[in-house]
């Protein structure tokens, strides 16, 4: 576990209140322009993989292009489309009313209730919490802000990376403990959708 990062443990029991912007654009280039967030992995999209996590959301804001997989998610576009995740973390912030915000790319098959609940749980006084992997390295489509503050970050943001954005946040750094499925294992390629299926297909049997 890195040093400094706060275990996933149980779904606190009184969780804040959050949405959830689920991050769903993108051009797939290394999967041939597929629309990722709709592939398959265990007989269900990546993005209802991900909104399935995020059922706690008071609502559920998905940035991208029109999809009929989510229902009674807020459907908003980042302008222009496909510019990357500075301008979709805009749009779909821009639809935030609850304290806190999940911000969550839509190819985390993986993910779960419990590390949201665990993300929130481990902000506390904080402006946030994020993910990080077996390395350390924090994982910035998988963490949860403080909106005021998140907005507040982002007005005075012109960059274009969301590590410029949400770095200075000075996120809590949640660590998942040895032996799980990780929450952070996105599918960028066929090769990562293929392994998923097959780590998904297993957990069901």
């Amino acid at each position: 576990m890195p040093s400094g990062a706060v275990p996933v443990g149980g779904v606190p029991s009184d969780p804040a209140s959050f949405d959830a912007v689920l991050l769903a654009g993108g051009r797939a280039r290394r999967l041939g322009g597929a629309d990722k967030p709709a592939a398959k992995v265990g007989g269900r999209a990546l993005i209802e993989w991900v909104a399935a996590a995020a059922s706690g959301a008071s609502r559920t804001i998905v940035v991208g292009p029109p999809r009929d997989v989510v229902p009674g998610a807020v459907r908003v576009r980042e302008d222009p489309p496909a510019a990357g995740p500075v301008p979709a973390l805009r749009a779909g912030l821009a639809e935030v009313r609850a304290p806190w915000v999940a911000l969550l790319a839509a190819d985390l098959p993986f993910l779960r209730p419990v590390h949201i609940a665990a993300l929130l749980h481990a902000a506390g006084e904080r402006d946030g919490a994020v993910l990080v992997d077996a390395e350390g390295r924090e994982q910035w489509l998988a963490g949860c802000w403080r909106t005021s503050r998140l907005r507040d970050a982002l007005a005075a943001y012109t960059g274009s990376s969301l590590r410029g954005v949400l770095g200075p946040l000075g996120p809590a750094e949640v660590a998942l403990p040895a032996g799980e499925r990780p929450p952070w294992y996105d599918c960028d390629t066929p090769e990562d959708l293929a392994r998923a299926d097959g780590l998904a297909r297993r957990d069901v049997l």
